[in-house]
């Protein structure tokens, strides 16, 4: 086991293009120190959120999964060259507008995998509370209209079309994805802490103990991530796998706490 202070957030050549919780461009120099050695292989992404980690790699070649369907279908939208012709304005009315309009396309008209419903994720998400990603028991996206001093709107996602024809993105349950042997593997589930009830998608601690035993099956070079609780830390670590220790730049606040989240890296074959 080791330990490391945080290193600052890496500047990479595109940024995300949404606002996603827990993202992880502060990881990726570290994470550059384990993919440089096997950057000829496949990237496999099972929670890929912002997209951080892939375009902090620049991959040539990338499986990217995530459960949720909406944050898929804007990034198909992009790899087909998204221009966005809706009109974007940091307005409380408009928000609750939009947001209707988008909780109708994804109910009632079916249409959650329209150009229309990828345009308006992208307006919800960079107008929202926080970046936040919510849904209410019926399915419905619920996040409030935000305060932010300013929103520099994306309207062209066209230069991320050639990198992204490279990737395939996949929406489903993590075990669905079917490995190559030497696939890099690099996993960031949802944080096994006590607050969960922001996620429409609810990650137990049995998912955890499955993705933990999926990637200690997997033949090929494995890193994790995860908060570094004591079930975490001894769950991996009776699997084998090596351990390191970080320090993110996020501050745990649900509590009043302000100090470090103290985090864990387990790593397989590389």
């Amino acid at each position: 086991m080791s330990a490391d202070n945080t290193p600052k957030a890496a500047r990479t050549q595109l940024r995300p293009p949404l606002k996603w919780a827990g993202g992880k461009r502060w990881l990726v120099p570290i994470l550059k120190q384990y993919w440089l050695k096997h950057r000829g292989k496949r990237l496999v992404e099972p929670f890929c959120g912002g997209l951080a980690v892939p375009l902090g790699l620049e991959p040539s070649d990338a499986l990217l999964n995530d459960i949720n369907p909406h944050l898929i279908n804007f990034y198909k939208w992009v790899q087909k060259g998204l221009i966005i012709t809706l009109q974007m304005e940091q307005k409380e009315d408009i928000y609750y507008r939009y947001r209707k309009r988008f909780n109708e396309l994804i109910g009632p008209l079916g249409r959650q995998n329209s150009k229309e419903a990828a345009e308006l994720f992208y307006y919800l998400n960079r107008t929202g509370y926080n970046g936040l990603c919510r849904f209410n028991q019926n399915g419905e996206f619920n996040v409030p209209f935000g305060r932010h001093s300013r929103i520099n709107y994306v309207k062209d996602f066209t230069a991320y079309q050639e990198l992204f024809a490279r990737w395939e993105f996949r929406c489903g349950d993590f075990q669905a994805l079917e490995l190559a042997p030497n696939d890099f593997v690099y996993a960031d589930p949802p944080y096994d802490v006590e607050f969960t009830q922001y996620s429409k998608e609810s990650f137990q601690w049995e998912d955890q103990v499955r993705l933990a035993h999926w990637l200690a099956e997997h033949d090929g070079p494995v890193v994790l991530s995860n908060q570094a609780t004591p079930r975490i830390v001894e769950l991996y670590y009776d699997l084998g796998f090596h351990l390191r220790f970080l320090r993110a730049p996020r501050k745990i606040s649900c509590t009043g706490d302000r100090s470090p989240v103290k985090e864990v890296l387990a790593i397989r074959n590389c």
